[in-house]
């Protein structure tokens, strides 16, 4: 894997997300709020989709970020995009707290990061043609003025996709296609920043090869950053600098692709990378993770982990442990690391 260009320590990351969290639930109405404040009716369930998230991405990067299905990716991937808001925390864009952002720079700020999502027929109006699906958001934005025939088959051509199938329909074109149509509607109004959702996720084995490899060709050509949300650590390993792992809402450890896969710390990783698929001599057991990822509507005290985790003890089920530096470039958060730092 390539390396990530390296910005002087003076700069900015290009994305950081400071202590963010998101919460997701009905607003009770006053007779509801009062009904709760006598005791009279419980209160509404709430969803903790993310809890307290520090996360940087470089200018050049790439960052996979890997979880179970319900841990909190989309919704991180949604707030790196500018597409949701945090309840409580920072989002910083190129230095500036998104929060802040007024006109001109807003607008600038909301095209330089774009979102890439995991279904690719859902994404696209079934009623546009591909010219349209491409052409709307730079028309849109003003990048487009005149006809949008030269621009849409630029864009549609960096994504790999033939020009001259531009005039037809989403439903008319394979899985594969439609992927392609995605990435040159995201394209096409410029971003610095892409965020792709499981974005291989939904396609053939060798289709997935094919996509992979054109991201990684559009970031040499566009100097374009990454956030690649995947539950595939095959797919993560291939394409990433530096690699996120998030459990139930939380990042639980952080470093270099390499290191990851070589000296995983935290052994929810630990379980993760032991079960990925390798090429091997000799018989492997398989032995499945113990019990359910808990539910964010009412996430487990202490380590999120505590319940699942066959090191588990007394601190781990009080205490959430802090993200801590292990070796350089390598954050984890495990109260096992205090005891060897002892």
């Amino acid at each position: 894997m390539s390396t990530a260009v390296t910005s002087p320590a003076a700069t900015p990351p290009l994305l950081e997300l400071r202590k963010v969290s998101r919460r997701f639930g009905a607003r009770p109405d006053l007779a509801a709020r009062i009904a709760i404040g006598i005791g009279a009716a419980k209160p509404l369930p709430v969803v903790h989709a993310l809890d307290e998230i520090d996360l940087t991405i470089r200018e050049g990067e790439v960052l996979g970020l890997v979880g179970e299905s319900g841990c909190g990716k989309s919704t991180l991937g949604r707030i790196a995009a500018g597409i949701l808001t945090p309840s409580q925390g920072q989002v910083f864009w190129k230095g500036e707290d998104r929060a802040n952002l007024r006109g001109r720079r807003k607008r600038d700020a909301d095209l330089e990061a774009q979102m890439i999502f995991q279904n690719p027929m859902a994404a696209l109006n079934p009623r546009m043609s591909v010219e349209a699906l491409v052409a709307e958001a730079p028309k849109v934005h003003g990048l487009i003025k005149g006809n949008s025939g030269s621009y849409v088959d630029e864009y549609l051509r960096k994504a790999g996709f033939d020009a001259g199938m531009k005039n037809r329909l989403p439903h008319q074109f394979s899985g594969g296609q439609r992927a392609r149509v995605n990435i040159a509607r995201a394209l096409a109004v410029q971003p610095d920043f892409l965020v792709c959702d499981e974005s291989v996720a939904a396609l053939d084995v060798s289709i997935q090869a094919q996509i992979l490899n054109l991201f990684m060709d559009l970031r040499e050509q566009l100097d374009l950053t990454y956030l690649f949300v995947s539950h595939d650590l095959g797919v993560v390993e291939h394409v990433s600098d530096r690699v996120a792992i998030m459990y139930l809402g939380r990042i639980i450890e952080e470093a270099p692709v390499d290191e990851v896969f070589a000296r995983p710390n935290h052994p929810y990783t630990q379980q993760l990378l032991a079960e990925v698929p390798r090429i091997r001599p000799g018989k492997r057991r398989f032995a499945a993770m113990k019990g359910e990822l808990p539910s964010p509507l009412n996430p487990p005290k202490g380590c999120h982990f505590h319940p699942r985790c066959p090191l588990a003890h007394d601190r781990c089920r009080l205490e959430a442990p802090k993200m801590r530096e292990i070796a350089p470039g390598h954050r984890s958060a495990c109260h096992l690391n205090d005891k060897q730092a002892a």
